[in-house]
This record gives C-alpha cells, sequence and structure tokens, in this order.
C-alpha cells in the first residue's frame, strides 16, 4: 500500500487557506514581533477510507506555523473557538482556493451568542493565570495581559455588532501601553472587569443568533469531501498500471 502522506506534504499540497495571526494581525506588531502563520488543511477523502487517519492538526513546516484539517476546523470554530473564529477573520490572507474562498464565505454561520460563553470562559482563565503570576513573581505577564484586554473588547463588540473584528484599530497605543507595563495593574484588571461586564450586557440584546447554522457548514464539508473523492488518487493510479500491465503488486 502507498505510504501515508507526511503532515508536511498534507500543509504542503492540500493547504486551502493561509493567513497570518497573532501581534502582526491585531495590529499590534513591534520591530521585534513574530510572524504566526496559520492554515486549514483538506486531506484527501481516499486517506479516510483506511485505518490510520489523516491527523486533526499539523505543526509546522515553518517555525510558527500551524494548521487544522478542515473538519477539526470547522467543529473547533462552531463552538465559537476564539482562536478558530479569529484566524477566519485575519486581514492577512496569504493564501486561498477555491475551497478556501466558501470556507470564509461561510463566517457567519459560525458566529453566535455562544462566543460570549466560550470568550468569557477562555478570557476567565487567562485571568487567573496573570493573577497567578502576580503571586509568584509580583508582576503579570504584561504582554498576555494586553492580550486579554484585546480579546475582551473583541468579544464586546462581536456581540455588540455581529461582527468579528480582529485588528484593535485606535487602542494600539493604549494596548502597547499595557504591553510595556506602563498601566498599573490595578487599573489593567479594572478594563477587564469592566469589558466583561459590557460583554454581559451586550450578549441579551445581541443581534447574533443563538446557535451557529450546523447544517450550511456540514454541507459544505460533505461538498468538499465528495469533490476530493473525484480527485485522482496516486495509489489508484498504480494499481490501475499494474491491472492493465497484467500483474499484481504484493502489499
Amino acid at each position: 500500500m502507498r505510504p501515508h502522506p507526511t503532515a508536511e506534504a498534507l500543509v504542503r499540497d492540500h493547504t486551502v487557506y493561509a493567513c497570518v495571526m497573532g501581534s502582526r494581525a491585531f495590529g499590534l506588531a513591534t520591530d521585534g514581533s513574530d510572524t504566526d502563520r496559520r492554515g486549514v488543511f483538506l486531506a484527501p477523502t481516499p486517506l479516510f477510507w483506511r485505518f490510520e487517519k489523516p491527523p486533526t492538526h499539523v505543526e509546522g513546516p515553518a517555525e510558527e506555523q500551524f494548521s487544522w484539517e478542515l473538519e477539526r476546523f470547522c467543529a473547533l470554530a462552531l463552538r465559537a473557538n476564539p482562536n478558530i473564529l479569529e484566524c477566519l477573520h485575519s486581514p492577512l490572507v496569504e493564501y486561498v482556493d477555491d475551497t478556501g474562498r466558501e470556507l470564509l464565505a461561510l463566517r457567519g454561520a459560525f458566529l453566535s451568542r455562544q462566543a460570549h460563553e466560550t470568550f468569557a470562559r477562555y478570557a476567565l482563565g487567562q485571568h487567573k493565570k496573570l493573577e497567578a503570576d502576580i503571586r509568584v513573581h509580583g508582576a503579570p505577564r504584561w504582554k498576555h495581559a494586553m492580550h486579554l484586554l484585546r480579546l475582551l473588547v473583541s468579544c464586546r463588540d462581536l456581540l455588540r455588532t455581529g461582527t468579528l473584528t480582529i485588528d484593535v484599530g485606535d487602542e494600539r497605543e493604549s494596548l502597547l501601553a499595557v504591553k510595556r507595563g506602563e498601566v498599573p495593574w490595578a487599573e489593567v484588571e479594572s478594563r477587564m472587569n469592566r469589558l466583561a461586564a459590557e460583554a454581559e450586557e451586550a450578549s441579551h440584546r445581541s443581534p447574533l443568533p443563538g446557535e451557529p447554522d450546523h447544517r450550511r457548514v456540514e454541507d459544505f464539508l460533505i461538498r468538499a469531501r465528495r469533490a476530493s473523492a473525484r480527485q485522482p488518487d496516486p495509489y489508484d493510479e498504480v494499481v490501475q498500471g499494474v491491472v492493465r500491465g497484467g500483474g499484481v503488486r504484493q502489499p
């Protein structure tokens, strides 16, 4: 049997969407900022017919690169995973094919008021880590505090408007001041609490639906799998060549 494609080959040959995330996408990049790349790949459908399934995610092959298989990506997006939803809304798209364009056209199908719960739960976990840093080291990790504030602003505005915007815009300088440790923790924490309360209030009047559009997303995934199944498979070509030549290749 033909060897299973490597994880690197899946990302290299089957990526449908790739973007830049992190500080560069958020409008918070400085001279020393990394370039965090994220992507989505569509594993060829015949790979799912084997006992060994393709990976749900792949780290690399480049540094600061991470990709999800399409089904895993959609499942996480339907759960309003903050990192996944933000990936779908990156302003820095590096690559997109026809399947990727369909995925981007579905951005609204993934959004719902469930985002309040998932964003708030993530924010609470990050807040506890910052408090632990203060107890142990006497100060929070200011970069993480900045990104938590950014996430809370994004959550509040998503619930208010129904649109997810990840570039911080006019908030850039005030957030970078937090990153540099120029804002007292008491003031930062007060802002966090205020933003969380505003997000809670917005969740009750949000224009977003209560649930994401599972059916629309699943229809897209099935169409993508079917289209992939129709593509010539290199292993099938080898088998057909052996049959036409009158021989049988042993596994």
